[in-house]
């Protein structure tokens, strides 16, 4: 699969219920009680909801907010239109939600570019994914799979490194292009291993992919769906997984922080957000509806075809990763090895 925390907004309004003047001598007795939520918040959604997905329609953020977006229409009855809007990284796209009407009618469909690595990699981004948005839901997260061709002598991640670091600036590793998930995850393991693999970047994934399995170069991060056939066809070795757990799919396949590399996690991630100011009880709706289709068998065999996990969970918690991550990947992006296209 190829397509990054903000608190939720609080909507929150207490009254006191004031009495008349016969019953003034109880009003101070009165325990101030919640508003009911306008008519706008009760019968949410009463309209077509759009799905910001910043990137061109077939990739993985694309796909995971149709799935979402077909789920939500079953359930509320309203349709749910995905709505593309690619370029500058996903930072167009990003900028749209942020600037539409906090009412629940406009989401985006973001991941972990635009929410998270976003910020360090493009020095003018015209929003901030901690201050412009709301979370919703954590959708989905991707483990990338550490693979390499069958002529690099290393069975293990150790091993790996030992040899990087015996052979500084001869390994290479591949990557779907400059900036890109892979890119990522590949300076993220020089930095914290003190490896020094070069980056060759690629225009997409499968051209990488195919170079990889021809020995052009040694050494990538990608997601399982991209390599498993070569693996299985002994084309590439898989070492390890990037995810904190080994990946439900390949239990067998250990992760890189339990190969000697603590709290190393490398995921692809994907998740919805709302403009800021979004109404509390908009987004529990969301979210409660988004976790609800996350569980059905059909959505999850859905997800697990594409090499992907289903994460439900709180805004809050969601938020907390989105804040997580930044402070992951800007000292990577800070070091200077990782540079936008």
């Amino acid at each position: 699969m190829p397509g990054a925390g903000t608190a939720a907004a609080r909507f929150t309004r207490i009254v006191s219920i004031l009495g008349v003047a016969a019953c003034a001598a109880t009003a101070s007795a009165q325990v101030p009680v919640s508003a009911p939520a306008p008519a706008s918040v009760r019968d949410y959604p009463s309209a077509p909801i759009r799905i910001v997905v910043p990137f061109t329609p077939g990739g993985s953020t694309d796909i995971l907010a149709r799935a979402i977006g077909q789920k939500l229409t079953q359930a509320w009855g309203q349709p749910v239109i995905v709505d593309n809007v690619p370029g500058a990284g996903g930072a167009i796209g990003a900028e749209r939600v942020a600037r539409a009407t906090p009412d629940g009618y406009t989401l985006l469909m973001g991941h972990i570019g635009t929410l998270a690595v976003n910020p360090s990699l493009y020095p003018k981004l015209p929003y901030d994914p901690v201050r412009s948005f709301a979370p919703v839901a954590w959708v989905a997260r991707v483990p990338n799979i550490l693979v390499v061709h069958p002529s690099v002598p290393a069975r293990t991640v150790a091993e790996l490194v030992t040899l990087a670091k015996a052979r500084p600036g001869t390994l290479n590793y591949g990557s779907g292009g400059n900036g890109s998930a892979a890119n990522l995850a590949g300076e993220y393991f020089n930095l914290r291993t003190g490896s020094q693999m070069v980056h060759v970047p690629y225009r997409g994934t499968a051209p990488a992919v195919t170079d990889l399995a021809g020995g052009q170069i040694q050494v990538m991060f990608t997601g399982a769906p991209a390599v498993m056939p070569q693996v299985k066809a002994g084309q590439l070795r898989a070492l390890a997984v990037s995810s904190a757990q080994r990946m439900a799919a390949l239990p067998q396949l250990p992760t890189v922080a339990e190969s000697g590399f603590p709290d190393f996690e490398a995921d692809q991630w994907y998740g919805v957000v709302a403009p800021a100011g979004t109404p509390a009880a908009v987004v529990a709706k969301l979210n409660a509806a988004i976790n609800q289709s996350l569980v059905s068998p059909e959505l999850v065999a859905r997800l697990q075809s594409e090499g992907a996990e289903a994460t439900p969970t709180t805004p809050e918690a969601f938020g907390e990763l989105i804040r997580r991550e930044i402070g992951r990947w800007r000292p990577v992006i800070q070091s200077g090895r990782v540079k936008a296209d």
